[in-house]
């Protein structure tokens, strides 16, 4: 069905195949164009479709023309809201988080390589590669979409929680009972998703729960409790203080580290962590931590390189889980 009056929609067809088709390497020819209106049904002449690409320049559209030789002229967008290195981080991102489901991935990578437009989809999808075990909670953006809700409302949040079995299926904790929260934030941590939350039953302590273990999660009508921890929460604080997603008491520790682990520590705490210079090399510094196994194991994962200082409690404590692991082993 030929459509050539149809001058509207033909100024949209324009910019969509302008989109879809072009951009700085790959610019369109006023003979493409026609070509590609003609398939979907519009009939167009050179002339007169170039006439509209300059109208739609003159009212505001980002389109380049690049002149080439003879009296060739060829168009592409400049317009788009990612360039190609941005899309390339959002797609690694994208691979590289494993509360993606692999299904989900494919169709997020799709839709990102869609913003380079057709010619950039073959180049963008030759991603970095990422040994990355992605799990199998297809309802994943459905339930970020109502944590999401619960936040930006002020409303509490309900689900069901469960662990897997070592035969890989699900095993809800709580008897199935569902878990009635308030939500704070969410947090991406060693590419995995959290809802940080407390609840009415222990105020003074902030949980953390695997957004890919959830189900069943709704918001609910209630609204949050009224909390300073809601108020006063840090999220970069808090990130800095726990190791690993588990929480316990909250010390200020001091270490000693070899130099060659100061660009290490900076990565972990910040740029403004402050750091006093030791003999042979040495550094202390003093940070705020939630004390727990996890962070016992990444200080042991320094070996010989990092010492905890003090206080004493917790170099006893260390001791202690050294002790433990030696008993295993």
């Amino acid at each position: 069905m030929k459509r050539e009056n149809s001058s509207k929609i033909k100024l949209l067809k324009i910019l969509e195949i302008l989109r879809e088709d072009s951009d700085e390497d790959n610019p369109l020819s006023t003979s493409d164009m026609c070509s590609k209106l003609k398939e979907q049904g519009i009939v167009c002449d050179r002339r007169v479709l170039a006439t509209d690409i300059d109208q739609l320049i003159e009212n505001g559209y980002d389109i380049v023309r690049v002149k080439e030789s003879g009296f060739s002229t060829k168009y592409f967008i400049a317009d788009r809201s990612f360039d190609v290195p941005e899309l390339r981080i959002l797609m690694d991102a994208v691979q590289a988080a494993s509360f993606i489901t692999p299904k989900k991935t494919e169709v997020l990578l799709d839709k990102i390589a869609e913003l380079g437009g057709s010619h950039r989809a073959t180049l963008l999808k030759r991603n970095v590669w990422f040994n990355t075990s992605k799990h199998t909670n297809e309802d994943i953006l459905y339930i970020i979409n109502e944590i999401d809700n619960a936040i930006t409302n002020g409303k509490q949040l309900s689900f069901i929680y469960f662990d897997y079995t070592a035969e890989g299926t699900r095993e809800y904790r709580k008897n199935g009972k569902r878990y009635i929260v308030n939500p704070i934030t969410t947090v991406f941590n060693n590419d995995n998703y959290y809802l940080v939350c407390y609840s009415d039953k222990h105020k003074d302590s902030v949980a953390h729960y695997k957004i890919d273990r959830m189900e069943s999660v709704n918001s609910e009508n209630k609204r949050i409790t009224p909390s300073a921890i809601v108020k006063k929460f840090d999220p970069a604080k808090h990130y800095n203080e726990i190791f690993g997603m588990f929480t316990g008491e909250t010390e200020n520790v001091t270490l000693e580290i070899d130099a060659k682990l100061l660009d290490a520590m900076i990565d972990r705490f910040g740029k403004d962590t402050k750091f006093t210079a030791k003999e042979y090399g040495k550094f202390t510094f003093t940070i705020q931590v939630q004390i727990s196994p996890q962070f016992f194991g990444w200080c042991c994962s320094f070996g010989e390189c990092l010492q905890i200082i003090e206080p004493n409690k917790i170099v006893s404590d260390i001791k202690h889980y050294i002790s433990i692991l030696d008993n295993i082993y």
